[in-house]
């Protein structure tokens, strides 16, 4: 960490810049067993394709706010950094109606159905897997963010 270190994006640079290999984060899942351990460097490559996604194919802008409908889960920390890093207002657990976007697990589809935005499941499986059928009126989230950008810069620093 640096003195400079303003956001959580200045800190994820200064770690990636530290020691990109370390271990950053570490989740494990009580229900199914499922360990994963993210570096530095993967967590960081994430959130930037998360930012972009959010950016880039969601058109969300500093200001919009999402409702965050996961549960405790690595996913989820990528989320709130990528949210961070474009100026989305994430409310964990927020209202989806009166929210630009949403972004749901598999247990609350249905609640967040109420969101007229933009819409993202995702299905929290192992390796962030994608659904067996993607949730109709949803973008997979697995599906959509391999595909995007390895570095993020956001429109409106």
């Amino acid at each position: 960490m640096n003195s400079s270190d303003r956001t959580p994006a200045d800190l994820l640079r200064s770690a990636l810049s530290a020691d990109p290999a370390r271990p950053l984060v570490t989740f494990y899942d009580d229900a199914t067993g499922e360990r994963v351990e993210l570096s530095v460097a993967t967590f960081a490559n994430w959130v930037a394709k998360t930012a972009n996604l959010l950016q880039g194919d969601l058109s969300a802008e500093p200001g919009d706010r999402l409702a965050l409908l996961l549960p405790a889960h690595w996913q989820s920390a990528v989320w709130l950094l990528a949210c961070s890093s474009v100026g989305v207002v994430a409310d964990v657990q927020g209202d989806p109606s009166t929210a630009d976007l949403v972004v749901t697990g598999p247990d609350t589809l249905e609640r967040a159905r109420a969101c007229r935005g933009e819409r993202v499941a995702l299905a929290l499986r192992p390796l962030g897997g994608r659904f067996p059928q993607a949730p109709e009126g949803f973008a997979d989230y697995a599906v959509e963010v391999p595909s995007q950008g390895d570095r993020f810069a956001p429109f409106a620093p």
